[in-house]
């Protein structure tokens, strides 16, 4: 099924990779001490200013900031939408 997100100008919408649910060592993680992922996929990114074309392109694994973009709740599933600033690296 196709997002019907598009976001404008320099932002970009990622899904969030899963929390780690568990510790190397085996050890289960609570809900309450999760931390925020601070990775994730691209699913839809703006056309760019008019001085600044997009570098990221949807499929890409993107690091971005701990407290970075907003989160939005979309057909279930949780999504991020930042500026395109706000990510820090592909990997």
């Amino acid at each position: 099924m196709a997002l019907n997100i598009k976001p404008l100008s320099d932002r970009v919408l990622v899904e969030p990779a899963a929390a780690e649910t568990t510790t190397a060592a085996g050890i289960i993680i609570p809900d309450t001490a999760k931390e925020k992922p601070q990775r994730g996929t691209v699913v839809a990114v703006g056309n760019g200013k008019k001085d600044h074309t997009m570098t990221v392109k949807v499929g890409d694994t993107v690091l971005y900031g701990k407290y970075a973009g907003t989160e939005l709740k979309y057909d279930g599933k949780d999504y991020l939408i930042m500026r395109e600033d706000d990510i820090l690296a592909i990997i």
